[in-house]
């Protein structure tokens, strides 16, 4: 059935809408898009302000390439397509994608995943849990989007989708079939709105720490952003008998907050005796990670729960924590027993995360996405964990341009606690000066106790960096890299350059860097 301007507008609020002008009856026979390069003939174009350029400069281009309406905030009347004036394009974009779409989520067990630290690995985890149980599970995640017949990629950087691009990719997923969709969730996605029109039935928190505070300007604020999935999970469509779950890791100081949120059912997890289900009886090694669950109620599917034990090929404490939040959202879902163990062991790597870069050295080398504080505190500890008595912990970051200024210290601070070496090196210094950065960093290692040219090391260059750390480094040692992990570009000034950490940590290993630095001229 051929949409209407105003089918799609039914999706909206009367609030939302502060005017319209032409005929609401001309058909949109093309998809909802934010960019007016994106425009086909037939399509609704939003324009909105951004940070940078204003997308209302653009109607008469997208006009051009065959919108059949715009929707923007200006009062604008003269235009040779309908326009309808709304108050805020952000906020309804994706419920406009959502329409057009008829409203894919709806079709699907949704469930949203957000945190500061462990969200893309408790994303892949609960996916991996459901497509063992049903087959039928669909994935989008800042590493990539399973849509049942392929995986597609969603950027170069860690972000949500756009609002659009989200309602297609959950379009796909219902035309392939699939029950099933975990959503990774960022705060910068949700305060933008690129996921509203998704309907959730399970809300989960990882963890909330110091971060984006540069874009959201208090944690508070942050707080509220990552909030928004526990509103949306409160006034999301009910899909039949499916009950709206909330799972919060209570050992975060601020699951009280998000405990508040309505739902029909919230699971409380963690390693703490606050926990309602708590992991219990850890055990590390080479091979991984073991564990059992305490339970409040102990018979789940004609089995003693706290009998089972639950293994994870991923290291560390903070993977606990990951794997048990996998594992109590689907056993709410619910999931069988044998399906969320078979599904928590077969995910051996997380792309970026803690992985492991073998070119025959004599000692370990990692990749990990590690950019918070929090995130850098549990890699290297994780490294502790692994490290044989007597050797060294080599750490390789920076800190990112154009993002939370205080963090550069903390994390600098942070590397000097925990790693024998760190070198400071360039992380997205984007349009900042990087050497500024760099030079801020090493004050917060010195002001530790740091001593440059013996505890730390100043090496812009990220490939030289790397190949740096891989000299010092001596058999039994351990070289990681954080900050980077699956991430498939660099950005400096405004310019994203192809760069994989992955890649650049095997040609150190050879002895063959990568140049990361561009010329004058790039």
């Amino acid at each position: 059935m051929t949409k209407t301007l105003f089918d799609l507008l039914t999706a909206l609020s009367r609030p939302q809408i502060a005017g319209t002008h032409g005929d609401l009856t001309v058909p949109i026979t093309a998809p909802v898009v934010e960019s007016d390069a994106d425009v086909e003939p037939g399509g609704l174009f939003v324009a909105r302000k951004g940070l940078a350029v204003d997308g209302h400069d653009f109607i008469p281009a997208a006009i051009e390439r065959g919108a059949a309406a715009i929707v923007g905030e200006h009062d604008i009347r003269d235009l040779a397509v309908p326009y309808i004036r709304v108050q805020d394009a952000l906020e309804v974009t994706g419920w406009l994608a959502a329409a057009y779409h008829d409203f894919p989520s709806r079709r699907l067990v949704v469930i949203g995943v957000t945190g500061t630290d462990g969200k893309t690995t408790t994303s892949i985890l609960v996916h991996a849990m459901l497509k063992q149980a049903t087959g039928k599970a669909g994935l989008i995640s800042t590493v990539n989007a399973d849509l049942g017949d392929s995986l597609a990629d969603t950027g170069l950087h860690v972000t949500t989708p756009g609002a659009p691009q989200v309602q297609a990719l959950l379009a796909r997923m219902v035309a392939n079939g699939l029950t099933y969709a975990v959503v990774e969730m960022t705060s910068h996605g949700l305060a933008q709105g690129r996921l509203n029109g998704v309907e959730v039935d399970v809300a989960i928190l990882t963890n909330i720490r110091h971060e984006h505070l540069d874009y959201h300007g208090s944690f508070e604020n942050y707080r509220a952003a990552k909030g928004r999935l526990f509103q949306m999970l409160t006034k999301s469509y009910r899909k039949k008998k499916q009950p709206k779950i909330s799972v919060i890791n209570t050992d975060d100081p601020n699951g009280d907050f998000f405990a508040e949120f309505a739902a029909d059912r919230v699971i409380r997890y963690g390693l703490t005796e606050n926990a309602e289900y708590r992991a219990t009886d850890i055990h590390y090694s080479p091979e991984g990670t073991t564990f059992r669950v305490e339970y409040p109620d102990d018979f789940v599917f004609g089995t003693t729960i706290s009998d089972t034990q639950f293994f994870t090929p991923l290291p560390g404490t903070y993977n606990v924590y990951n794997a048990l939040a996998a594992v109590e959202t689907c056993m709410a879902l619910p999931v069988s027993i044998r399906a969320i163990t078979e599904g928590l062991r077969q995910v051996d790597h997380i792309p970026g995360r803690m992985e492991r870069i073998d070119e025959g050295q004599a000692f370990t080398a990692i990749v990990d996405f590690a950019h918070t504080p929090n995130a850098l505190d549990n890699a290297l500890n994780t490294c502790r964990q692994m490290l044989p008595e007597g050797n060294k912990l080599i750490a390789v970051f920076g800190s990112a341009g154009l993002r939370d200024r205080e963090k550069r210290r903390m994390m600098a601070e942070i590397g000097m606690e925990l790693a024998d070496f760190i070198i400071l090196t360039a992380e997205d210094p984007r349009t900042e000066s990087l050497d500024d950065i760099l030079a801020a960093m090493a004050a917060a290692c010195v002001e530790r106790g740091g001593v440059e040219g013996e505890t730390f090391f100043r090496v812009p260059d990220r490939g030289q960096a790397l190949f740096r750390a891989c000299e010092l480094a001596q058999p039994g040692d351990i070289v990681i890299a954080c900050g980077k992990g699956h991430e498939q570009s660099m950005c400096f000034g405004t310019v994203e350059h192809p760069w994989d950490d992955r890649e650049a940590m095997r040609a150190a290993l050879r002895g063959a860097p990568l140049k990361t630095l561009p010329t004058a001229d790039e």
